[in-house]
């Protein structure tokens, strides 16, 4: 096949017009093999598939097709995996954007989107025009389009990218998840770098198994390319793994030892921390030690681009934090409520050591829940996290999905010790506790709103229903006020 000649390329029978490519994909809810003669009967032209239709017949030249449609001008391909195949179709079809770019992909299981989204803002201030394809958004150069997966199918990737190429941006930062991997959405993506920051517990609810998880972050770099660079985190102890079968040329960052690029926190207050990066002292506006780590992958991946140090450490120390992620919010009495995307232990973890190496003195509020329909192991372990660094906890509703509230709350519960519950509030409703863990807020306490980040939407059910964390934190501290 040409994918060329066609019209479109889709998995998706509903989106099939004349001339069309249709990809036939397993997946877990449907089959699009079952949809084959309603993609011919909407246009279809070419269809590939993993196998041919049950009830076909065999015509010239050795193709077939269902008894109820007309062979004329349809051709089959069958493959071994069509979701592999969807994103080389996609990628020849669009003319290889990736090659066109300097597609950057960083994977991990915290700080994708906070590294992501600085880099393409830090290279935009060295004056490049630039992609960002992450779990927030999607930016090509200032132009802003919605997402709805860390990365997204292999057809919309390669749209995206080509639309980067006709706007003239020269680099793409872009998210790539285990999960994109492993169902081959980045495959045929020609990458100049790939950047690993850390690999913790999430996700199992999909890969079932830690070793599952990691081999498929690891497949990212064992498919980067010789002339490509993989930039690895020598702290996290998977680091070694993820490269070790990569043919790419490996750079190495570290906040703790030995490193081509390191960096060290000498001071952090609540406006941004002094880091000596690679023996240069940089005041930046980010805290904690986490953001050290992200800070210092982008200022890595920059230099290894080719961008000039110095350049690149005056444009780090402009750069603002990622939105939903440590965003503060100042209210009456001295009250701050910080809303953090962070919806997994580590990640939490991270978080309120932050907040509390501020501000050590400060009542520490730990609001937070866990998403319904996902790995339900890390429930109890970000209980225990929550009950050793907050002083208050505040049990509640993140994304409950189609699974019971109450049910999602009492295995959270079940990390805590009888001595914890008595600092602890359990309110199914998201909205109303947010509301009272400020209201009944000591004066001077930090908040932390964890596991929605940017995110203005509560999901129950298969409907999101709209809810904007800093509208609510905005609406209560006025009432603070009367």
């Amino acid at each position: 096949m040409n994918y060329r000649d066609y019209t479109l390329i889709t998995a998706d029978s509903r989106e099939v017009k004349p001339g069309a490519l249709f990809v036939a994909i397993k997946g877990s809810a449907s089959d699009g093999h079952d949809y084959i003669a309603q993609a011919i009967a909407n246009g279809a032209t070419g269809i590939i598939c993993e196998h041919l239709p049950e009830d076909d017949l065999p015509v010239c030249g050795g193709a077939h097709v269902p008894r109820s449609v007309s062979s004329s001008g349809v051709q089959f391909e069958v493959v071994e995996n069509s979701r592999e195949a969807l994103a080389l179709a996609a990628d020849e079809f669009y003319g290889h954007p990736s090659r066109k770019l300097t597609l950057v992909g960083i994977t991990g299981t915290n700080g994708k989107t906070t590294t992501v989204t600085l880099l393409y803002r830090l290279f935009m201030q060295l004056g490049y025009n630039c992609g960002l394809l992450s779990t927030i958004a999607n930016y090509v150069g200032t132009r802003r389009e919605e997402t709805k997966n860390t990365t997204v199918d292999p057809v919309t990737l390669n749209r995206l990218l080509t639309q980067m190429v006709d706007e003239g941006c020269e680099y793409c930062f872009m998210e790539v998840s285990s999960i994109g991997v492993e169902q081959d959405r980045v495959t045929g993506l020609d990458f100049k770098m790939g950047i690993f920051s850390n690999l913790t517990h999430d996700h199992l609810d999909y890969h079932k198994t830690f070793a599952e998880y990691l081999r498929c972050k690891k497949l990212f770099f064992d498919r980067l390319p010789a002339k490509a660079v993989a930039l690895v985190n020598t702290d996290d102890k998977h680091g070694d793994v993820m490269v070790q079968n990569t043919k790419a040329r490996i750079v190495s960052y570290s906040v703790k030892g030995l490193a081509d690029h390191t960096a060290r926190i000498l001071e952090q207050g609540v406006d941004g921390m002094l880091l000596k990066i690679d023996g240069v002292e940089t005041w930046v506006r980010l805290i904690g030690e986490h953001n050290a780590y992200n800070l210092l992958a982008i200022y890595s991946a920059a230099v290894e681009l080719g961008a000039d140090q110095t350049e690149t450490l005056v444009a780090l120390s402009k750069l603002e934090s990622a939105p939903g992620r440590l965003e503060n919010l100042s209210g009456p009495r001295g009250i701050t409520a910080v809303i953090d995307y962070a919806h997994t232990p580590d990640a939490l973890e991270n978080v309120l050591k932050a907040l509390r190496a501020i501000a050590p003195k400060r009542q520490l509020i730990c609001l937070f829940g866990c998403g319904g329909d996902r790995d339900k192991t890390k429930r109890p372990e970000m209980a225990a996290i929550a009950e050793r660094l907050a002083d208050r906890l505040i049990i509640t509703s993140d994304n409950p999905r189609t699974e019971v509230p109450e049910a999602i709350i009492a295995d959270i519960k079940a990390g805590l010790s009888p001595a914890a519950m008595g600092k602890t509030l359990c309110i199914t409703d998201r909205r109303e506790a947010i509301r009272t863990a400020i209201l009944t807020a000591p004066e001077n306490a930090t908040i932390l709103l964890a596991g929605k980040g940017h995110e203005t939407y509560q999901e129950v059910g298969h409907v999101k229903y709209p809810m904007d964390e800093k509208e609510i934190v905005t609406e209560t501290f006025k009432l603070l006020e009367k």
